[in-house]
């Protein structure tokens, strides 16, 4: 860098878009993502242009110092670049998800099998819905293939650290273990409107339910309270960190979601907004 680019700090003299970052490095089709540099929108306040391959993204927001783009449809993962007035800044590499099964409808998330590669979710219906097969198995050739039948309304599922798989059942709130014979037995009840499951470092399970509680089940099935979220934030997804802190995320009555945080004590706090 010069010494008048140094002077002039993020500005870049020759008017050459310069890209820093792109965040989230993972995308979906149809998501945003916002792209961090300088030199990021023509002098003439125009908006600039962002490819995503060759595809053109559409532009949301644009400054000198950063842009908000629109991944679009049929974007690949790969290059990112901002072009403005003829000058085309340097790439900058993004994931962006592909589809690999539909017709379906995962309520909370999916699990995956580190053992086979392959990743399980649900077609959950309506409420009380029975549906012809309600887990279905995506191999890792992104095949599909019926798995379970015999729960209804199945939402969160999870495997345990010693590989066995539990969901959880909205319906009936009560969360069933999968055994080797592909048969869903009863493994604890009475888990309110259940949804998310995680397991933590120590293998014990937690529960969430929609309307804020966080059970905790024993090896025996028995569920007592470990944490109370706010009446309106429902425990679809949850998700133990590196830190060893639950992570939860559900739909609100809110315009936005947050992200809770819980200790290992039960206590509670609010980690994103």
């Amino acid at each position: 860098m010069s010494i008048s680019d140094r002077l002039l700090g993020k500005k870049n003299v020759n008017g050459k878009p310069h890209i820093e970052a792109v965040a989230p490095s993972f995308a979906l089709p149809g998501g945003e993502v916002r792209i961090i540099g300088r030199s990021l929108r023509p002098p003439e306040l125009r908006r600039p242009s962002v490819h995503f391959g060759d595809i053109e993204g559409t532009v949301l927001i644009s400054s000198d110092d950063f842009v908000v783009a629109r991944v679009p449809e049929g974007a690949a993962s790969g290059p990112v670049v901002v072009s403005t007035n003829g000058h085309v800044s340097n790439a900058h590499s993004i994931e962006v998800a592909v589809p690999v099964a539909d017709n379906l409808h995962p309520v909370a998330n999916p699990a995956y099998d580190r053992d086979n590669g392959a990743i399980y979710t649900t077609l959950s219906g309506s409420r009380g819905q029975k549906v012809p097969v309600s887990v279905h198995k995506i191999t890792p050739d992104h095949g599909s293939e019926p798995f379970l039948t015999d729960v209804i309304n199945p939402t969160g599922l999870a495997f345990s650290p010693g590989g066995e798989m539990f969901i959880s059942s909205r319906y009936d709130g009560t969360v069933y273990r999968v055994t080797p014979f592909k048969e869903a037995e009863e493994f604890a009840r009475n888990l309110g409107i259940a949804t998310g499951i995680a397991f933590d470092s120590d293998g014990r399970m937690f529960v969430g339910d929609r309307s804020g509680t966080i059970y905790l089940v024993n090896e025996i099935g028995e569920g007592t309270s470990f944490a109370t979220l706010e009446a309106s934030m429902a425990g679809y997804h949850v998700a133990f960190g590196p830190d060893g802190y639950l992570y939860v995320a559900g739909p609100t009555l809110s315009s936005f979601d947050s992200v809770m945080r819980i200790s290992r004590d039960g206590e509670v706090s609010r980690f994103f907004s």
